[in-house]
């Protein structure tokens, strides 16, 4: 597991172009999982551009992969896109985790069945105990799910609608997160 002080930062192309904010504006930790098969796929959906008035594309702050490293793509300073309408009171923390790759939209395949690995556990509380010393304003935290509540249409059937956003799912450990990080759970 990697120190949060000393995570690489690599930062995305497009990183330059994201607003600064005050530090003390931040008072939120979204939790995400990746729902992609790995850190470097993870990456690649982060470098692409999906905002061309801001040249800018979906990325979060924080990235750890399976094994417990750490990476920071958006220095904490930033605002990042990682979740519509609370980005600039919030810091985003992705998790890799397959989730509904490559089927995200498709009704039969919305479970999120693949269990976090202990050494992501223990990065993302050493990097939650981290970020509360860095930003003393820091009270909340919740899912990508908590906060992005919209359903849309699904792929295999226009009929039926399936949540836009189910991470970082059923398998996130809540109660040990909670319990650890001395932060408080927001669901609006």
């Amino acid at each position: 597991m990697a120190d949060p002080d000393s995570a690489p930062y690599q930062p995305l192309p497009y990183t330059e172009r994201l607003p600064r904010r005050d530090p003390a504006s931040i008072d939120l930790v979204v939790m995400h999982c990746t729902e992609t098969p790995t850190l470097a796929s993870a990456r690649e959906f982060g470098e692409r551009v999906l905002y061309p008035d801001t040249g800018t594309g979906a990325c979060g702050h924080y990235y750890i992969d399976r094994d417990g490293t750490l990476v920071c793509y958006v220095e904490p300073e930033r605002i990042a896109n990682h979740v519509r309408g609370w980005n600039p009171r919030s810091i985003g923390v992705e998790i890799v985790n397959t989730g509904r790759y490559p089927h995200w939209y498709d009704s039969r395949h919305q479970a999120l069945d693949e269990p976090y690995t202990e050494a992501q556990i223990a990065a993302l509380l050493a990097l939650l105990a981290d970020l509360r010393e860095r930003f003393p304003s820091l009270r909340f935290i919740a899912g990508h799910e908590d906060l992005d509540t919209a359903r849309v249409e699904a792929s295999d059937d226009p009929s039926l609608t399936v949540w836009r956003k189910r991470d970082p799912g059923p398998l996130f450990p809540w109660a040990r997160v909670l319990e650890a990080c001395g932060l408080e759970r927001l669901k609006p």
